[in-house]
């Protein structure tokens, strides 16, 4: 193979080794019919982006589209976004390397340099962004419905609600997206930046989760970052929490408090506090998850030097405890435990 094969030559030859491709560098994807299935550029879990793998009704292996985005092109515009390379040139070494033309190290599962995280990690954030602000009030919406269906009537700013988030290609027409209605959830760090979209997919017909394969995806970056939610006077008191709807039946019931929704039980664990807070309240499941989540966060606060306390549910979740018990009953059962580890607060 020529060195100096041309650019479209290097692009034609990778469309015919499309599926290994898909395989080696977006490896969290998967197969679906003629197409590989992966959540961005990136090559996080998902399915907003979609690569074509073979020629089909005279569209070109190797074309792909991110139906998030927008964004489309070939598969050296794809390995250079997937590569994060500061130019064309070390794009196309890896390129010619895939295809055996000379001998380069295949892109590590974990990037190898600074300059590749920050790169995707960018872009993951724009498109967080830009989905976010495609969204409107919850208000009125389904969203609305679904929280409320679920006896949750703390909302905020941090919520929207958008009625056609991409999903995946249709199972009847592989060529058109599918979109579905989604809760959308602002991820911001300490200072108020966007670092992601948590997208909650709704089913129209029941107001409930959409019955679907991981129907709560997150877009950009949540190491460290949460959904906040203020209670519009400041306290040096936060309350955080796992889940989304956990948080938000806590905070249904301590309308006075502050939030943060850091979604799983790992990122609980991770949670970076700012430097105003003095108390962290954990509310966590009661489950092995959350008990281990809570106590490496606890350990990483007595380390800061943040005060802390453990909030436990009678039943799974303070979802659970919301919908069976009603908000009056599980705010006298949270301002009990607060008051036993030392907090007092005047209720009433």
């Amino acid at each position: 193979m020529s060195a100096r094969r041309s650019i479209a030559d290097l692009s034609a030859d990778l469309a015919d080794r499309a599926e290994s491709f898909c395989r080696q560098y977006f490896s969290e994807g998967r197969k679906q019919g003629n197409y590989w299935q992966v959540g961005d550029t990136s090559g996080e879990k998902g399915q907003s982006l979609v690569v074509r793998l073979q020629a089909q009704g005279g569209r070109k292996a190797g074309s792909w589209t991110d139906f998030a985005t927008g964004e489309y092109g070939d598969l050296i515009d794809l390995l250079q976004q997937r590569l994060g390379s500061a130019t064309l040139k070390e794009t196309l070494r890896e390129a010619r390397a895939f295809l055996g033309e000379t001998p380069c190290p295949a892109v590590p599962r974990e990037p190898g340099s600074a300059e590749r995280p920050d790169a995707a990690s960018s872009k993951r954030i724009t498109r967080a962004c830009k989905l976010f602000a495609a969204g409107k009030p919850v208000l009125g919406t389904l969203a609305a419905s679904y929280l409320q269906g679920r006896d949750i009537a703390r909302f905020g700013p941090a919520l929207r609600y958008h009625p056609r988030v991409f999903l995946g290609p249709g199972a009847d027409d592989p060529d058109l997206p599918q979109r579905a209605p989604a809760l959308l959830a602002k991820i911001t760090d300490n200072r108020g930046q966007i670092t992601g979209c948590a997208r909650f997919y709704l089913d129209p017909s029941t107001g409930s989760l959409a019955e679907i394969e991981s129907p709560k995806r997150i877009l950009g970056k949540l190491h460290g970052h949460a959904i906040r939610f203020w209670s519009g006077s400041p306290r040096s008191d936060l309350i955080v929490g796992e889940g989304l709807e956990t948080t938000l039946s806590v905070g249904t019931a301590l309308p006075e408090f502050d939030l943060a929704s850091c979604l799983t039980a790992t990122h609980l664990g991770l949670f970076i506090p700012s430097s105003g807070v003095k108390r962290i309240w954990i509310a966590r499941d009661k489950d092995e998850a959350g008990r281990n989540a809570s106590s490496r966060l606890r350990n990483q606060l007595e380390t800061l030097g943040i005060a802390c306390g453990d909030l436990v549910p009678t039943m799974g979740d303070f979802n659970d405890d919301l919908r069976a018990f009603g908000s009056d009953a599980l705010r006298r059962s949270l301002l009990e435990a607060m008051k036993a580890q030392g907090l007092e607060i005047k209720d009433g």
